[in-house]
């Protein structure tokens, strides 16, 4: 149930900032099965997720998939490179070719709008809160969130989420 002050029905109703500071309007991603991650370099979880987010970027990127990575360093400090930095690490090490965003917070008072509006979409387990680094959020081609997974949930087990909103399940 969405607060009053939350009218949004879709991630594409979104503006957010790319990594250099420049709006990307999320309604281009209109048609495209979206999954939203919130990323960190220090992290215990990078190296499987960053592995694994890279591996369905590569199979389905084609298939309509995009995955929207927003750096977020309210966990243990985990992030607390430059955006230049954090994209150069995800680039460099993992191969990311999908978008990683400008740093924002997720939770709290400043949280990014499209957080907040994910967040009121789907709660978590314990409310609505982000738990940490890695939470993922699958939207479907309409903008509307379909499910949320736990930091620990191995971006590769919803494969066969993914593949059922791309219609190739």
């Amino acid at each position: 149930m969405a607060s009053q002050s939350n009218s949004h029905q879709s991630v594409h109703e979104f503006t957010v900032k790319d990594a250099r500071g420049n709006d990307v309007d999320l309604s281009t991603y209109k048609g495209k099965v979206l999954l939203i991650v919130n990323v960190a370099s220090q992290c215990g979880l990078t190296n499987t997720n960053y592995t694994e987010l890279t591996k369905l970027y590569e199979q389905y990127k084609d298939q309509g998939l995009e995955i929207l990575a927003f750096p977020c360093n309210q966990f243990g400090s985990q992030e607390p490179g430059t955006n230049e930095e954090i994209q150069q690490f995800a680039c460099t090490r993992f191969k990311a070719e999908y978008p990683i965003f400008d740093k924002v917070d997720v939770n709290g008072a400043n949280a990014a709008p499209i957080y907040q509006f994910l967040k009121s979409s789907k709660g978590g387990l314990f409310g609505d809160g982000i738990k940490w680094n890695f939470s993922k959020f699958l939207v479907d081609k309409d903008g509307h969130v379909v499910d949320r997974y736990a930091p620990t949930t191995s971006p590769l087990s919803i494969e066969k989420d993914i593949k059922k909103l791309l219609g190739k399940a």
